[in-house]
């Protein structure tokens, strides 16, 4: 339950702050001096909308997920999962395409665009494949599928990352072979990439948080600093 409320108000504050850069607190009818037309000016992307919108969804599973997980956590017969090595590796494969990503999303357009985002759809069929490789060294380790709820709880919960991840290079693959002309919409198209690898990439994070038990730490910290 600390996990939701956690994610709901990182949400909250999250739109907080993207309707005081609206300008969602302006008073317009108290403002004096010469009237801005604003008819002229581009409207929002409602792609970033709908992004916005579906993020919050895959947040709100893996935040349920992630409550489910530090409540069994509590209950008896726990044992601790140790995580194979490669996993940190896969972690350094999800950070450079992130980055590659969005060096490609700031670029914009031009030759290094494209070698960007392919060096990122590289590097994230890469994590994906590791990720199989992960799941094999924790077979031989005897932590197989139905060994422990720690076990079960990671080849679910990386498995549910890893088809988001398969979405988001089946979308990456779509805007390669598009051959968009216009520099605002490869931008745009770009950018939108970028933010969901962003997103994969921290929800990857908070993973390895649950599994290597540091959440728990900080929730307790964060339990004695509010009462």
């Amino acid at each position: 339950m600390t996990v939701i409320l956690a994610f709901l108000v990182t949400v909250i504050a999250l739109a907080f702050w993207w309707l005081l850069r609206e300008g969602i607190m302006s008073k317009p009818w108290l403002e004096t001096g010469t009237v801005v037309e604003t008819a002229g000016l581009p409207p929002f992307p409602v792609q970033r909308v709908g992004l916005g919108v579906f993020l919050v969804v895959i947040g709100s599973l893996f935040a349920l997920f992630g409550s489910a997980f530090v409540m069994r956590m509590d209950l008896e017969f726990w044992s601790s999962l140790k995580l194979p090595p490669i996993v940190w590796f896969n972690t350094a494969l999800l950070v450079v395409a992130s980055v590659f990503l969005r060096r490609a999303a700031w670029r914009g357009e031009g030759r290094g665009l494209h070698r960007d985002t392919a060096i990122a759809g590289l590097a994230t069929v890469a994590f994906v494949i590791g990720q199989l490789a992960a799941w094999r060294e924790l077979h031989l380790m005897g932590n197989g599928l139905t060994s422990g709820p720690a076990a079960s709880f990671f080849y679910m919960l990386s498995g549910l990352h890893s088809l988001h991840i398969l979405g988001g290079i089946v979308a990456l693959g779509v805007l390669m072979a598009r051959r968009e002309h216009d520099p605002d919409q490869i931008k745009l198209n770009t950018g939108l990439c970028a933010a969901y690898w962003d997103f994969l990439l921290v929800v990857w994070i908070g993973l390895l948080l649950l599994f290597m038990g540091w959440a728990n730490q900080l929730l307790d910290i964060c339990r004695s600093v509010l009462t």
